[in-house]
């Protein structure tokens, strides 16, 4: 077999089988197939497209390339939660122990974060102590114990996805939704999961821009999970504004905390509250989301909730005392209002723009190597419906350098302030499963 060949037939259109598959993504891993021929391939799947026997081909060949996590000697049906990025999106902080405090096993595999903020484990690190360097053995006697624990993302999980996306951010291919779904997929398969939800994000501050878009990317992930036997549902959920009010790592931690305590965000606490319902169907918990919703709203309200999030904490070495004095928390040197320059309503938050300001000042990762400040972010006064009067602050930053000017003009740059009233935006638009 000849990887121009295999180039050539996907050009033209035709599809590929899993003999020709595994000889593309073996050979890309092994150094055999060059990145050029790689690439190539790559283009041709942009334009070509893939049928859904080849998405679930490619994907169980790149979950076999690497490690995979054995999550058998936990009890239960293991039930993961993937959201495809955001601004302000903490809903890990609150899903995993909101489901684990109804013995749902939560073992969940994260990473760092390259963005706006820190991805859930740069978050977690803001609870002094606490750590994810733990063995496989501890993880899965945590999970057991406690019925949650997370743990970093081991270095060879999916490593013919790490190759092809290194080469996709560099070649135009990135935004092909067969190879987003299969990069997606094949980490949370390979993760050991028995069932997931996805969180798929739509507007200004998604990866995913417009409705149409991440219908299709969704229901593409849907069908690769359950198309290798992982019960897979997706939300399509509202990005054009930041989730919440806090971006930034510890104001996340401490929002977190107060959504468990259900004092939360009306929109965090909602998104949690409809991921974490599906999560417990699917476990076998309850039957419909009504139940569900019911149960998760009785162990935030019982306390239940936010006891699990304590033990979490602990467990791993966090100071647990954080939850009930967030104070403990890494705190900025300063703390500065964006007054509103004119009165009328918030028209529009632009996600990204604020998600931009947030890494200026330190709480996400322009690069790889950047250090994250995980005292400094924004919290939002102001969502995009709510009356606002000149001078009042929409935006409190906290920073730890005092000249703020530049984030001052993109929050401002980001807000829209109008003389007529605007809806909220829908927060939930579909299912797909």
């Amino acid at each position: 077999m000849r990887m121009v060949d295999v180039i050539e037939k996907k050009r033209n259109g035709y599809e590929l089988d899993k003999e020709e598959l595994q000889f593309v993504i073996e050979g890309f891993t092994d150094g055999s197939i060059p990145d050029y021929q790689m690439s190539a391939f790559a283009m041709a799947v942009y334009f070509k497209g893939m049928t859904q026997e080849e998405r679930v081909i490619l994907t169980q060949l790149m979950v076999e390339s690497g490690d995979q996590i054995d999550l058998s000697a936990i009890e239960g049906v293991k039930v993961d939660k993937h959201s495809t990025g955001g601004v302000g999106d903490t809903t890990t902080l609150v899903l995993a122990p909101l489901v684990a405090a109804l013995d749902v096993p939560v073992a969940k595999m994260s990473g760092r974060g390259l963005g706006h903020t820190g991805g859930t484990i740069d978050k977690l690190e803001a609870v002094p102590g606490f750590h994810v360097e733990i063995s496989n053995q501890e993880f899965i006697d945590l999970v057991n114990k406690n019925k949650i624990a997370v743990i970093g993302q081991s270095g060879n999980l999916t490593p013919a996805d790490k190759k092809l996306y290194a080469l996709r951010d560099v070649t135009a291919t990135v935004d092909s939704i067969p190879l987003i779904a299969s990069s997606i997929m094949s980490k949370k398969i390979a993760a050991g999961a028995d069932a997931i939800v996805l969180d798929v994000k739509t507007g200004d501050g998604a990866f995913m821009k417009n409705l149409d878009d991440a219908k299709e990317l969704a229901k593409a992930m849907v069908d690769i999970g359950n198309g290798v036997g992982r019960k897979t549902k997706a939300i399509i959920s509202d990005m054009s504004q930041p989730l919440g009010f806090a971006v930034g790592n510890a104001l996340e931690i401490k929002e977190a905390i107060d959504t468990l305590s259900g004092n939360g965000p009306a929109d965090l606490n909602e998104l949690c509250l409809t991921l974490g319902s599906h999560m417990i169907i699917l476990a076998g918990k309850a039957d419909t989301p009504e139940e569900a919703r019911q149960k998760l709203e009785e162990v935030m309200k019982n306390g239940r909730a936010l006891e699990v999030f304590k033990t979490f904490l602990a467990s791993q070495g966090g100071d647990a005392s954080v939850v009930d004095n967030p104070e403990k928390l890494p705190q900025a040197k300063y703390i500065i209002e964006v007054p509103a320059k004119e009165a009328g309503f918030v028209a529009k938050i632009a996600a990204e723009e604020i998600g931009v300001a947030a890494m200026l000042l330190g709480a996400g990762r322009a690069t790889k190597e950047s250090e994250i400040d995980l005292a400094v972010g924004l919290v939002l006064n102001k969502k995009v419906g709510d009356e606002v009067a000149k001078g009042e602050s929409i935006v409190t930053i906290h920073a730890n350098a005092e000249d703020v000017e530049k984030v001052m003009n993109m929050i401002y740059d980001a807000y829209e302030i109008s003389g007529e009233k605007t809806e909220a935006p829908t927060l939930i638009y579909t299912e797909i499963h």
